[in-house]
């Protein structure tokens, strides 16, 4: 019996070097060797228009299916302006589209913020829970993770700090139990 499990990352900064990149390798590095990690890359979308249900948009279909095909989809965002990045609100809407076929719906999410703030990217959390539930998903309660002051868990591009480690492998392994269940 085949245990594979598919989970689709999102990360909702668009940077290189991107600190909440680093957070997601990690927390993806303590995941067991049956879960299939995914990148559904957000780059490069076109901004969302409604005019565009009627079309056909071959990165609007690619993602809308990356995010049927997995069991569960893990979001690891900064926050921008105390709400989501605009790329990742893109990729919500587009894959909540066209109505009565939203990828969302019933689909499994867990949702982790960082920022170098000392807020750890609350509010953008939060606005994407109530988004994800907007939406009928299933997403992840506890634990919450909001990782403040971010950048100083961060050497050499990896999160280096021994207590961050274990509070994200703490999350990893509740993600491990959602995506499970």
């Amino acid at each position: 019996m085949d245990n594979t499990k598919k989970l689709g990352l999102i990360i909702g900064s668009l940077r290189k070097d991107s600190i909440n990149r680093m957070v997601a390798e990690y927390i993806v590095s303590q995941l067991p060797e049956n879960i299939e990690v995914e990148e559904i890359e957000i780059a490069q979308l076109p901004l969302y228009n409604q005019d565009y249900d009627k079309q056909t948009i071959e990165s609007y279909d690619q993602v809308r299916q990356k995010i049927k095909e997995v069991d569960t989809v893990l979001i690891v965002t900064p926050e921008h302006n105390r709400t989501l990045p605009a790329a990742l609100k893109n990729v919500i809407d587009i894959a909540s589209r066209p109505h009565g076929d939203s990828a969302w719906s019933g689909k499994k999410v867990a949702v982790v913020t960082a920022s170098p703030g000392t807020y750890g990217g609350r509010e953008c959390g939060l606005d994407v829970r109530k988004s994800m539930q907007a939406l009928s998903a299933k997403v992840m309660i506890a634990p919450e993770v909001y990782l403040s002051h971010a950048s100083d868990s961060i050497e050499d591009g990896k999160v280096s700090n021994e207590k961050t480690q274990q509070y994200l492998t703490k999350f990893a392994d509740a993600l491990v139990q959602f995506i499970e269940e």
